[in-house]
């Protein structure tokens, strides 16, 4: 299985991929206002590489449930600096955060390899996010989410949370590679842990990942810090990185190649021990 985004490409099997996160924003649930300034925050992505990232995703509009919707200007006063810096530094690919093909379209100018959008179910019917994409041979994040962050934790409701998503993804696979010609080698799954789920769903959908393996996709989890964490286990947002860490060692056990987090090094150390021991137990040694 191969993943392709412009200049980058990984083959797999190979060991998880450890996805940066880079919040250039004043109110993301976690560390919104942090590295809200550009030097700041490209300060931090670069200590995010020296810790082992290997992709950087940089996102200038909260996605936390119940956040405001940010200004397609303002959004790419926030970003657009922050990737032009960072893609004159580093050799890994930088994943833009956005909903919003005119800055999809911009990062991709500013440097940017990978469109990370939570907004993928909202696409149907307007292929210009895929089609700016397919031109720029980049790569893209299909991550599925109910209803805008702004709704989205208000009444999540599903039949079955795992068929719907697998459903999601058959549909929208269809969609790209059909209409707009996007090839499967520059896709990533996301099954939108958080996005319009309760703490169930999301349980139903991290226990069974074996299910979206059939697409050959590489599969993208994001658990880092995540409400649901909190309402399972009963801790605040900066006592949740042992369970974000639980998460990652599960997932990576089921299938997941590429790890979203906060916490690069500690996420790294984590993965690349379970890693070790998957790989031991299965070759019975």
């Amino acid at each position: 299985m191969i993943f392709r985004a412009r200049q980058f490409e990984f083959v797999f099997p190979r060991p998880a991929l450890v996805m940066g996160i880079v919040n250039v924003t004043p109110d993301s649930f976690s560390d919104g206002g942090k590295f809200f300034d550009a030097e700041a925050a490209v300060a931090h992505a670069l200590k995010l590489v020296a810790d082992g990232a290997e992709i950087l995703d940089i996102g200038g509009e909260s996605t936390r449930p119940g956040a405001t919707p940010v200004g397609e200007e303002e959004e790419l006063r926030r970003v657009i600096p922050v990737i032009e810096k960072l893609s004159a530094q580093v050799k890994i690919p930088i994943s833009i955060d956005t909903t919003k093909p005119n800055v999809a379209r911009a990062a991709l100018a500013a440097g940017a390899s990978i469109v990370n959008d939570v907004g993928a179910a909202t696409h149907i019917e307007d292929f210009t996010m895929w089609k700016i994409v397919s031109e720029n041979h980049a790569g893209y994040i299909v991550m599925h989410a109910q209803g805008s962050p702004t709704t989205m934790q208000e009444k999540p409701a599903y039949r079955d949370v795992v068929r719907e998503v697998s459903g999601f993804f058959s549909e929208r696979l269809g969609l790209m590679l059909n209409e707009v010609g996007l090839p499967m080698e520059q896709l990533i799954l996301d099954p939108g842990i958080g996005f319009g789920k309760t703490p169930e769903h999301n349980l139903s959908l991290l226990t069974n990942l074996k299910t979206f393996a059939r697409w050959r996709r590489p599969l993208l989890i994001g658990v880092s810090r995540k409400s649901f964490l909190g309402k399972l286990l009963g801790v605040e947002t900066e006592n949740r990185l042992p369970a974000s860490l639980a998460c990652a060692i599960l997932t990576v056990g089921d299938g997941a190649q590429i790890i979203r987090t906060h916490d690069v090094a500690e996420t790294v150390q984590a993965v690349r021990l379970a890693e070790i021991f998957y790989s031991r137990k299965t070759h019975g040694q």
